[in-house]
């Protein structure tokens, strides 16, 4: 999915942005399909789930941080889209 920046200098702050947002999504789905075929009451057990969830965080705290560099309508265009 693509999203167009409203100024132009910010589309490529804006792509990394909505990249590191699609790798959250997915990792999200993955950890969890682990959570679905855990059957445990403490999931966090699991070290599959664990390293899943490592990597969630830290695309998580990247996507964060490309965010609060671009302006706040920029930042409106991606909290609006449907990959968010």
């Amino acid at each position: 999915m693509r999203i167009e920046a409203k100024n132009p200098k910010h589309q490529s702050k804006l792509n990394r942005a909505v990249s590191y947002l699609i790798k959250y999504n997915a990792l999200n789905i993955e950890r969890d399909h682990i959570e679905d075929a855990t059957f445990t009451i403490y999931v966090e057990d699991d070290r599959e789930w664990r390293r899943i969830n490592k990597k969630c965080e830290d695309v998580w705290e990247q996507f964060m941080t490309t965010l609060e560099v671009l302006p706040k309508g920029e930042q409106v265009r991606i909290t609006k889209s449907e990959l968010y």
